[in-house]
């Protein structure tokens, strides 16, 4: 396969591991950065160009779209699907899955567990908004946080008023959570590849800080999760329409929750922790993907194999 990688910093682990998968596959894989494309767009020969270049012979393409660049990494993305390159995920499964609030509301329309969460665009009910996910303390997040930045606990009632009008203030929009106690700042990584788990990791906070984030200093180890938090992992993954993703989940005493879906999930904390050849197995997934896309369909009589009886 001829693989194109959107990625801005191919220094990164998870990058520099996925162009050794594919090479050690025996593809040809070039990592470009997804800013530096521009595009034709036209209905007749749509265009996608790098450096002064014409990108084009690729069979897929592994979009590792950060979270600040969204809205030009999905226009590039939705390109590459135009002129007919195989997406490991497509922009419209990334899109719905960036979209917190929107992603909530899916999970919870098909009765995936979540904490309690509540969300407004006026400060005139703050009360009730706290009071609706059970008091304080509270999980205040802003919408367009990624990797545990601008996410909060306040712990009074008093806290919690002033930062959620603080957030409005700068017009920010904001989701209002349950604390989970029971979680102890620890949370679960599913790695889902296609309808599958491939591999878990239980992230703990570092000491004083509720998020669980390797970002943020916390740590990871290999995990075993239950039949039903795999259920729930594939099921979130594929509810996003999303080939593979980082599914998080809480434990609870009710069950596992779903805390948020990443769609290009980091692969160091979960190779370091686990020993599992993540990237090998995302490049083994999308071959078989290209494959079956370009497999010519059976003939009418490959299909059929008999003549039918004439009516008598």
């Amino acid at each position: 396969m001829k693989i194109v990688l959107l990625a801005r910093n191919p220094t990164l682990y998870s990058h520099r591991r996925l162009v050794e998968a594919a090479e050690q596959r025996g593809h040809t894989i070039q990592v470009i950065n997804t800013l530096l494309v521009y595009m034709n767009i036209t209905s007749h020969r749509p265009e996608i160009r790098y450096k002064g270049e014409s990108l084009s012979g690729f069979d897929a393409v592994i979009p590792r779209i950060g979270a600040s660049i969204t809205f030009y990494g999905l226009a590039v993305l939705n390109q590459f699907e135009m002129i007919g390159v195989y997406p490991l995920n497509n922009a419209e499964s990334i899109a719905r899955s960036r979209d917190k609030l929107r992603c909530l509301q899916l999970l919870a329309g098909s009765g995936i567990g979540l904490p309690v969460t509540s969300f407004a665009h006026s400060t005139q009910f703050t009360d009730d908004l706290i009071a609706m996910v059970g008091g304080t303390p509270v999980v205040i997040k802003l919408l367009e946080g990624t990797q545990g930045i601008g996410v909060v606990l306040a712990e009074t009632p008093r806290s919690a008023k002033s930062m959620i009008e603080a957030f409005r203030g700068i017009h920010a929009n904001i989701l209002v959570q349950e604390y989970i106690r029971e979680a102890n700042a620890r949370d679960i990584r599913c790695l889902v590849i296609g309808d599958r788990v491939v591999a878990a990791i239980q992230r703990q906070g570092r000491a004083g800080d509720f998020r669980s984030n390797l970002h943020r200093g916390g740590c990871a180890s290999a995990v075993r999760i239950t039949p039903e938090e795999r259920a729930v992992a594939v099921r979130s993954a594929k509810l996003m329409g999303l080939a593979v993703a980082g599914v998080d989940l809480l434990r609870t005493n009710h069950g596992p929750v779903v805390l948020e879906i990443n769609s290009s999930p980091g692969l160091e904390g979960l190779e370091t922790a686990t020993g599992i050849d993540v990237a090998g197995k995302i490049i083994e997934f999308l071959e078989k993907k290209v494959k079956e896309r370009t497999r010519p369909l059976p003939s009418h009589r490959q299909r059929r194999n008999h003549t039918p009886a004439p009516a008598s």
